[in-house]
């Protein structure tokens, strides 16, 4: 059987921890910072974490990962 290829976009967007979560980097975080209070711009430094529901789309996007 021929080996499965990664969909390029989700590999560049997403990566799987060591437990086997699906991280991404919050967006929101690249310009127009001076408007956003101090708060939301230290919670959009954090990497999201993906509930559970989407994360097998994902996973099936990512078969080697």
């Amino acid at each position: 059987m021929p080996k499965m290829k990664t969909h390029s976009a989700t590999k560049k967007r997403f990566k799987i921890t060591g437990s086997g979560k699906v991280s991404f980097q919050k967006s929101g975080r690249r310009h127009l910072l001076a408007s956003k209070n101090a708060k939301r711009r230290r919670s959009l430094r954090k990497q999201g974490i993906l509930p559970a529901s989407v994360e097998g789309h994902i996973k099936k996007l990512l078969p080697y990962a």
